[in-house]
């Protein structure tokens, strides 16, 4: 067994793909006219109300403005995508 083989990643992008989905983020923020500060305060706003309900994990929290495909294949339109790991469900008062 080749101990440098083992030490590398094994599913590690290359240095040029990291770069080039960095810019596609950087692109998309600037068209949606959409800064980091902007995305900051959204990214609080988004735990403040969720932590009403639930118990959020907010070390691993990704929050991302991304592009999708239109449902008609007539373009690109912006999106916002949020990966927010749940620790556990806040008891409520009122119960439905």
């Amino acid at each position: 067994m080749d101990i440098l083989s083992f030490l590398r990643k094994k599913n590690a992008q290359p240095s040029g793909t990291v770069a080039k989905d960095r810019l596609k983020l950087v692109l998309v923020h600037d068209r949606v006219n959409c800064s980091s500060h902007v995305l900051e305060m959204l990214k609080n706003d988004i735990i403040k109300v969720i932590s009403n309900y639930m118990e959020i994990d907010e070390e691993e929290l990704d929050i991302q403005i991304t592009q999708t495909q239109t449902e008609d294949n007539a373009g690109t339109v912006p999106v916002l995508y949020a990966n927010i790991p749940i620790k556990s469900m806040r008891k409520s008062n009122q119960e439905d």
